[in-house]
């Protein structure tokens, strides 16, 4: 997806190729899908009319990135949705501010920077995303698991994230490796390597073009396939059972903003009863405590207890390994 600057406004949403940052607005960096940020957006913005907002809509690779790169020059006011693998880097850690954000008291533990530096009341997890219709057509059985998918049958009919581009491919790899240990982990990926047509940049891509047809698989995003189940395409949602990948959706404040009054405004509003609400209708994983999933969860196939599904995923040692685990995918599997 390219990268993209959502400009909020006082008449709407504008959304432009990217460009450099407006001077006086609060800077945003995030890796949400663009979806969701312009529902979000719309919310934040009646909720606080009087705060513009500038969001530059990056890949989680590709926001770390331009983090580092621009640390002797910092840009950004606040990281908003980011992967907390990828947030718990001591360099980018090394960049964020302790800051106090009404309501994360609240969330457990393993939610939350003992320093105030991120905190995450979302996450998304991974899916298969298989097009019911093409499934049928090429007579196909439906895949239940990532074993499944080395069959011969499915050469060529399956797409998924490049790790090394895409956080929705690291915690798909990583889930495999923690659930299943190194070894054979990475045995099975290597079985279903021949399959693959593509690798992509986007988490959210494979999904879309298994829900158009252009293949009968995407190991992509629940988020994306509960839209597009909703929407009406011929598509389900599996959830592998060797374990589903997660992530958490971290935020904080740059230690370099000069707008932190407005940075913690934005983030308390996240954490908002309106917010957490919202996230609700759109995010598989909410780390708030209590309310229900969304209609369009339940009706793609969510399960009420998620846990019944998730990988035990280690996000420390994602964290710590997530550099040798990338460099070895990609001499392994790299087009």
């Amino acid at each position: 997806m390219n990268n993209k600057i959502l400009k909020l406004t006082a008449s709407a949403i504008a959304i432009c190729a990217a460009a450099p940052v407006f001077a006086d607005a609060l800077t945003i960096y995030t890796a949400l899908e663009e979806e969701e940020v312009a529902i979000y957006l719309d919310a934040a913005k009646t909720a606080m009319p009087d705060l513009e907002i500038d969001v530059l809509r990056l890949s989680t690779g590709k926001l770390g990135a331009r983090l580092l790169a621009e640390a002797g020059n910092p840009q950004a006011d606040v990281i908003w949705g980011w992967a907390v693998t990828a947030m718990m880097d001591p360099q980018v850690l090394e960049l964020m501010a302790p800051v106090e954000i009404a309501g994360t008291e609240t969330l457990a533990p393993e939610f939350r920077d003992a320093d105030g530096r991120w905190f995450a009341q979302i996450g998304y997890m991974g899916a298969f995303c298989v097009n019911t219709a093409r499934l049928a057509d090429k007579g196909l059985t439906m895949p239940t698991s990532w074993a499944d998918l080395a069959a011969p049958e499915f050469k060529d009919e399956i797409l998924m994230p490049d790790p090394n581009e895409s956080g929705t491919g690291y915690l798909h790899v990583n889930a495999v490796l923690q659930a299943l240990g190194v070894e054979e982990g990475w045995k099975l990926l290597d079985s279903v390597h021949p399959n693959m047509a593509q690798y992509t940049s986007s988490g959210s891509k494979p999904c879309k073009s298994a829900r158009t047809g252009e293949y009968t698989v995407g190991i992509s995003l629940a988020f994306t396939a509960m839209q597009s189940i909703e929407e009406g395409y011929p598509l389900a949602m599996v959830f592998p059972s060797e374990g589903v990948g997660y992530e958490l959706e971290a935020s904080g404040v740059l230690a370099s903003s000069d707008q932190k009054d407005e940075a913690k405004r934005f983030l308390d509003w996240t954490m908002s009863d309106g917010a957490i609400s919202l996230f609700r209708k759109h995010k598989a994983l909410v780390t708030v405590a209590g309310g229900e999933a969304s209609e369009a969860a339940a009706n793609a196939g969510l399960p009420a207890d998620i846990s019944t599904v998730l990988a035990p995923v280690d996000f420390v040692e994602s964290a710590g390994r997530q550099n040798e685990i990338k460099a070895e995918w990609r001499e392994k599997f790299g087009r």
